[in-house]
């Protein structure tokens, strides 16, 4: 499976509480903060729903 490099470029602060949550859950805490994932459907959607806030590439 591909990995995905999540990074986040937006402060969830002032954002909706489902927002906050979803950038918690993800594991990212301070913005510029960069994190890497497996790539699966639940990982996909929570990226889909911050996608404003975050910058997403693939890695191998």
């Amino acid at each position: 499976m591909s990995k995905l490099e999540i990074k986040l470029v937006k402060s969830p602060i002032g954002r909706l509480e489902k927002h906050q949550k979803t950038v918690e859950a993800l594991g990212l805490k301070k913005v510029g903060q960069t994190i890497v994932k497996e790539s699966n459907p639940a990982i996909l959607g929570m990226v889909r729903a911050i996608d404003f806030m975050v910058e997403v590439k693939e890695v191998e």
